[in-house]
């Protein structure tokens, strides 16, 4: 702020937030959250791997060689096509892997199981992630078993992927989770950095009221993803409505408290 008594204004509900709302932390229960109902769209024919819904749209050789992408937080793609049923991805950048990932279609061709790894950029917690589709699609002729359109069924991830701890420093909000992903910012709606994250390098954080701020994440520059994070009125519940601006899905995840700040 330019001007002492606009920052004195400003203080206040914004302690008011950190303090008393949003401090603490917070376990996402998958069970209570909505994910988009937007499916997921793949295949694999004549030896080409198609990801028609990625933003940007993915087309690579599925021979088992680091390919070329862009635009995406991962550099290079590897798609190993194990036998008619299952395909094995992995993901790196700056040859790093960001992730390793199998999908397996089941015998009758109506589910897809998903095994994810994925790791921290710095050393940090992995995330094993655990996801059932059903078809909603048929994929090509010919196609690999494991191709077509798909909608999420389930998630079940490790704790190190659903733990979010806030707190105030300052006049600033900070972010912590075990994956090492990290950041400090003020609710000014300007951009900080984003830490040891592979899908983001800022965000920017905006008071709404005193139990809602909205978040903007940007990679290179661009807008990923804007969330409007809410508190309930009791300070035991975290709404957090993610609209994803590459893919146009938005989710609802729900969180709650698991610890509360002495004296709150």
């Amino acid at each position: 702020m330019k001007k002492l008594f606009a920052t004195l204004l400003l203080l206040a509900p914004t302690l008011l937030f950190g303090q008393s709302a949003m401090q603490g932390t917070w376990h996402t229960n998958m069970d209570k959250s909505q994910l988009s109902p937007k499916p997921y769209v793949f295949s694999v024919v004549d030896g080409i791997y198609e990801c028609s819904t990625c933003a940007p749209q993915i087309k690579i050789k599925a021979d088992g060689t680091d390919q070329p992408v862009t635009g995406q937080s991962y550099d290079t793609l590897s798609v190993h096509v194990d036998d008619t049923k299952m395909i094995r991805l992995i993901g790196k950048k700056d040859g790093k892997t960001v992730f390793e990932q199998t999908r397996t279609v089941s015998d009758d061709g109506s589910t897809l199981a998903l095994k994810s790894t994925s790791y921290g950029k710095d050393n940090g917690n992995e995330v094993e992630t655990d996801v059932t589709f059903a078809r909603t699609d048929k994929g090509p002729a010919d196609a690999n078993g494991t191709s077509g359109s798909w909608q999420i069924n389930k998630v079940v991830e490790s704790d190190s992927g659903l733990t979010t701890t806030y707190k105030l420093v300052g006049a600033e909000l900070s972010m912590n989770q075990p994956t090492g992903e990290n950041f400090t910012a003020k609710l000014n709606g300007k951009d900080y950095p984003f830490n040891s994250s592979y899908s983001y390098d800022t965000v920017s954080l905006k008071r709404i009221d005193d139990r809602t701020i909205e978040e903007t994440n940007k990679r290179g520059g661009k807008v990923i993803s804007v969330s409007r994070i809410s508190v309930s009125p009791d300070g035991r519940t975290l709404t957090e409505v993610a609209d994803n601006k590459l893919t146009n899905r938005t989710s609802t995840f729900v969180m709650e408290k698991e610890t509360i700040e002495a004296g709150k």
